[in-house]
């Protein structure tokens, strides 16, 4: 017999309950077909992720009506709760929340770090099991199921000193949802937010499932979701006993995966795979709209500082650079270039800015954002020529001093000379 094939603590201590079994994905209930499924699969939900952290870092604005988004226009990224209460949602125009909500605060975004406090929530998550799936900066999926776990109780306990480390560490709020499948236990953390804790037991998730509205399923929106009530089709219990042509009125021959769905089965796998960006972006509103050629070139070459950075931190390097502008009206006009070589330097990508600007703004209208993308992101490849590899050798090394820097004083500490004006 050999273990699972990736090695999990339960195998390390003898207590893996698929022992003999290949690892599938990090998907547990299929390890073993006579073994009924238990609440294995956890769906951890970060409350208000952008507002949270920033409360975390400044404890004065917890309690208020505050959102994190452009301070005067663009739309909100995060609303605290007690901002929700008043009426403010994402992602509503900034101009708008002020207006339902004046007393407002308005948090510009920190650069960083909402990427570093992700980063160390799932590392904690990877204390109670290394089978993590990152779905996003503020979400994933937890598969306990391989962890050699003695009882639901004992999981249960575990999640919860998760959510107490997570609270006492980084100061922010998690909810949870427990069941035996992917679909079931997203459905149950965003249920009861914030600090939800929701477990549904093995055979109960079409009891769960029967009196939630029919919007709560996966790929059923705020403008489907209507049409169905006004058929009849206002809950998923509604949806279990519609007669068939009703259901392939709406939903065709896909109607079968819709009821497997309001039964709450699943059998998608936990991806355990790395979470990586396929791009890193930025976009600026301006408080007032903008025809300085100069002011909009510094913003983008800004952009480039805290971008270039990431890439580095995350090991990867950009071929393509991406600069889009956008009118008063709402019109967006984009212009783009590759580098011959996939690059992790902010001074590969200066020299783009200049000419993709000129080429996307060619009706010299005042602009209302900009926005730069680096993506077809890849591995570094440092196969340099001869004469330059040692000029580029320095480059680095500047970069990761500079780095080294903002990691230790907890910010910028190096001003580059476009970011001066007169």
């Amino acid at each position: 017999m050999t273990p699972c094939s990736r090695r999990c603590p339960g195998c390390e201590t003898g207590d893996c309950r698929f022992w003999g079994f290949r690892l599938h994905r990090g998907r547990s209930a299929g390890h073993n077909r006579g073994v009924p499924p238990l609440t294995n699969i956890v769906h951890l939900d970060a409350d208000a992720f952008f507002v949270s952290c920033e409360q975390a870092r400044d404890p004065s604005l917890r309690g208020l009506k505050c959102a994190v988004g452009g301070t005067t226009r663009g739309i909100i990224s995060s609303a605290s709760y007690e901002a929700r209460a008043a009426g403010v949602y994402t992602p509503m125009p900034t101009a708008k929340a002020l207006h339902v909500c004046p007393d407002l605060v308005m948090i510009p975004h920190t650069p960083g770090l909402y990427g570093r406090v992700s980063q160390r929530m799932f590392d904690l998550c990877e204390t109670v099991t290394p089978y993590v799936e990152r779905r996003s900066i503020d979400e994933g999926y937890l598969d306990g199921g391989p962890c050699g776990f003695r009882s639901q109780g004992e999981l249960e306990s575990r999640i919860r000193a998760l959510d107490a480390a997570i609270t006492a560490e980084l100061g922010i709020a998690v909810s949870w949802g427990l069941a035996t499948n992917k679909l079931v236990s997203g459905i149950a953390s965003k249920l009861r937010k914030p600090r939800a804790f929701v477990v549904v037991g093995p055979g109960e998730e079409a009891q769960f499932l029967a009196p939630l509205k029919v919007g709560k399923l996966p790929g059923i929106g705020a403008k489907t979701e209507p049409l169905l009530a006004a058929a009849g089709l206002a809950t998923v219990r509604d949806l279990l006993s519609a007669p068939e042509p009703l259901l392939r009125r709406f939903f065709g021959d896909g109607y079968r995966e819709l009821l497997a769905m309001a039964r709450g089965e699943d059998d998608s796998p936990v991806e355990t795979l790395a979470w990586e960006a396929k791009s890193y972006s930025q976009q600026e509103t301006f408080a007032r709209d903008v025809a300085d050629f100069s002011e909009i070139e510094q913003v983008a070459k800004r952009m480039i500082d805290e971008l270039v950075p990431k890439l580095r931190e995350d090991g990867k390097c950009a071929r393509t650079f991406t600069l889009k502008i956008r009118y008063p009206g709402m019109e967006d006009v984009s212009a783009g270039q590759s580098l011959p070589v996939a690059s992790d330097l902010e001074t590969d990508f200066y020299p783009l800015v200049a000419p993709l600007l000129r080429s996307a703004w060619q009706r010299r209208r005042p602009l209302r954002l900009v926005c730069v993308r680096l993506s077809s992101v890849e591995a570094p490849a440092r196969q340099l020529e001869l004469f330059g590899a040692v000029e580029n050798e320095k480059r680095h090394k500047l970069a990761a001093a500079v780095d080294a820097l903002k990691r230790a004083k907890g910010g910028a500490v190096v001003t580059r000379g476009h970011q001066l004006r007169d």
